[in-house]
């Protein structure tokens, strides 16, 4: 009997995702345990693998589809097999079927990307089985291919956009030679040389709530410096201490940041809220959300509870859930439900910057390099070390002075780490 393939829960407040990449055709055998399809869900982008032996009797769902959890994939099961698609899940709801989670549990196993070690380079190169295949039968070097998937990887599309690419330079080869001098023309961009790729899975989802923040929302940047030379002190110290113990736990200076947040937000709450449908929505709780960069994009794991948790449990979680992003085994419960977010682009050499809310929070600190300066101090010269912050707020939340307030609350406490540590 034919088995069907369907749309898994890869977290526990998936409602649907969408077919990146079928790594398979209909009729084409497949392995149980072999990729089959690359799905993607809000941030998370995994492949999923065939449930059981067979052919692909019948695909259900187009690249680019959107499908809800439990709906019908793909058929699989013997040569020639005769199939009913008349009752699929898409006409159920699928949330509320123990048997359609139970299927999706099983179906949800995502599987690491396949590695190659390029020949002349020694680079490794990220490319899923289909892509290989692809390009092998064309006689591509996989060197040359470059991977627009998550964590880089080569997909088809990426393949097919190389073909299309020579395709199109050997025409305007041939067109050149065939034409008059036009040497005296100014190229026009029609002409230019460029390889096109449709936005989608993590890249669409960045591009729309970027998009959404800057339309739906009044932003404003706020810069200031803090003071953290003796900041910098209490973290060596620490270090030395718990190098001392077995304790795995390291003070970083994003851990202190997120404290000084955490601490600020629960003076100035106005910074806590989001604007929501002419209302505005001021929360107890601090759920303090972390950008983390990734190759192929960007996602923000959430602390949840932050106002609760110590420096050092702050400090635990933080470097627990960003090892998960870019290992990208995060759940999407573990996206969702922050109030505040932090981003930090010191590792990048950037001073201040302009960050975008995270919609719909209301407030998202920036932090930048930080820098070694000359400044006078009781009179005398002395040698600070400076760090910059940006803060962006939502205007229709709070005004610039409560604004102005928070930040410089934040900066209180890096100045006085001591008071983090009580």
């Amino acid at each position: 009997m034919a088995e069907k393939v369907v749309m898994p829960k890869f977290g526990m407040s998936m409602q649907e995702g969408t077919i990146a990449e079928w790594l398979k055709k209909e009729n084409e055998p497949v392995k149980k345990g072999e990729p089959l399809v690359t799905i993607s869900s809000e941030k998370i982008t995994n492949e999923l693998e065939a449930p059981a032996n067979g052919v692909i009797l019948k695909i259900m769902a187009k690249e680019d589809e959107t499908l809800k959890v439990g709906n019908t994939l793909a058929y699989i099961g013997e040569a020639g097999e005769n199939i009913d698609t008349s009752s699929n899940e898409e006409d159920k709801p699928s949330t509320s079927s123990k048997e359609t989670s139970a299927a999706s549990e099983v179906a949800a196993t995502a599987v690491m990307t396949e590695e190659k070690r390029a020949p002349d380079t020694g680079k490794r190169i990220k490319i899923s089985p289909a892509a290989k295949k692809m390009a092998k039968s064309n006689g591509i070097p996989m060197e040359e291919l470059v991977g627009t998937g998550p964590q880089g990887r080569i997909t088809k599309q990426d393949v097919q956009n190389y073909l299309d690419q020579n395709s199109a330079d050997e025409a305007e080869k041939e067109s050149l030679a065939a034409a008059p001098d036009s040497s005296h023309e100014q190229p026009s961009q029609d002409h230019a040389n460029s390889k096109v790729a449709p936005a989608k899975g993590m890249r669409k989802v960045i591009a729309d709530r970027m998009h959404q923040s800057l339309k739906e929302s009044a932003q404003l940047t706020l810069m200031k410096k803090a003071d953290i030379t003796e900041l910098q002190e209490i973290q060596k110290q620490a270090k030395q201490e718990f190098q001392k113990t077995d304790a795995d736990i390291s003070l970083t200076l994003t851990a202190f940041i997120a404290r000084a947040a955490v601490m600020a937000l629960g003076k100035h709450k106005s910074a806590n809220s989001a604007y929501i449908n002419d209302e505005i929505h001021t929360y107890e709780t601090i759920n303090l959300g972390m950008a983390t960069s990734l190759d192929d994009g960007l996602v923000v794991p959430v602390v949840f509870q932050a106002e609760n948790k110590t420096i050092l449990e702050l400090a635990e979680n933080i470097y627990s859930l960003s090892k998960k992003a870019r290992e990208n085994r995060l759940s999407s419960d573990e996206m969702k439900g922050s109030t505040f977010t932090i981003t930090n682009l010191g590792a990048s050499g950037i001073e201040y910057f302009t960050p975008i809310l995270n919609p719909p929070e209301a407030g998202i600190l920036g932090v930048g390099t930080y820098q070694k300066s000359v400044v006078f101090q009781g009179g005398e010269l002395a040698e600070r070390t400076l760090l910059p912050l940006s803060l962006t707020f939502d205007h229709r939340a709070l005004d610039g002075d409560p604004a102005s307030s928070f930040l410089n609350e934040i900066v209180y406490y890096l100045e006085h780490p001591y008071q983090m540590l009580l």
